[in-house]
């Protein structure tokens, strides 16, 4: 009689074992973190690199640069294997390279992320169903209107000065337009560049330099960012010429010249005349 030889694999989880795979310490993020799906993070056909640069990109805020040799000084990998995921990303959906000439016939690179290929931009989520779940049905009720309720006014900005610099930055690009809102949130760290000796006109092209080709969505965000992160360091205080020596005074008793800090008499007759 022939033995039955199991051919499972060894590794396989057993239930009475609880630590045969990845256990997870979960922790609540309140603030610094990044959604990311799970059709990127589990994606069956992207290489490690791919995923992990998609994941960091992410992450980004809207105009960070991020072609090959920045993402090279960033991480270990190469620019060979960077260049690599990024071609796996665009295969996949997820990133978008355009050359187009902008003013002056110049050729620049415009990227888009597509945080889930395919979906519609600023398209909600599904709610998601339980298996065997009946979907929940909301009780049929007769909409009631809210109480009409006046709008309230933005309160101006207690620093024209401030307030006026980042109105008018949609002079220099009109992709810099702010709202009332948020010219009135700004207000304070502009107010703070200028309380450490910064020209109007510098925090200006600080804020309006370099900026990103294309599209700008969340300018605030982009300003606050520079506002914040590009904040220059206070001045030192400006010490004090060292004093001199006296000026020169012409005695009244005998007309030489002698030191002194008011006019008068030298020490010499100063010491005549006491005896």
């Amino acid at each position: 009689m022939t033995s039955t030889k199991s051919i499972a694999p060894s590794c396989a989880r057993s239930e009475t074992d609880p630590y045969a795979g990845v256990i997870h310490i979960r922790h609540r993020h309140d603030s610094g973190f990044t959604v990311v799906g799970n059709h990127l993070a589990q994606h069956d056909e992207l290489s490690a690199t791919a995923i992990g640069i998609g994941v960091h990109i992410q992450s980004l805020p809207d105009g960070t640069r991020v072609g090959i040799t920045q993402l090279a000084d960033r991480f270990k990998e190469g620019e060979v294997r960077i260049a690599d995921a990024l071609r796996e990303l665009e295969a996949a959906g997820y990133l978008e390279r355009r050359r187009e000439r902008v003013a002056g016939g110049r050729m620049v690179t415009r990227t888009t992320w597509y945080e889930k290929p395919g979906a519609e931009p600023g398209a909600e989520p599904e709610p998601v169903t339980e298996p065997g779940a009946e979907p929940a049905v909301e009780p049929e009720s007769v909409p009631v209107p809210p109480p009409a309720r006046a709008a309230q006014p933005e309160p101006e900005s207690a620093d024209p000065p401030a307030a006026g610099l980042l109105t008018g930055l949609r002079r220099q690009d009109p992709r810099l337009l702010l709202s009332e809102r948020d010219v009135h949130r700004l207000a304070p760290a502009v107010r703070t560049w200028l309380d450490r000796g910064v020209s109007p006109a510098q925090v200006a092209r600080t804020l309006t330099g370099d900026l990103p080709v294309g599209i700008i969505r969340r300018p605030a965000g982009l300003l606050r960012h520079r506002l914040t992160e590009w904040l220059p360091p206070v001045l030192p205080p400006v010490s004090a010429p060292a004093a001199g020596p006296d000026p020169f005074q012409t005695c009244d008793g005998c007309e030489r010249a002698f030191r002194a800090p008011e006019p008068g008499r030298c020490g010499d007759c100063t010491t005549e005349r006491a005896a």
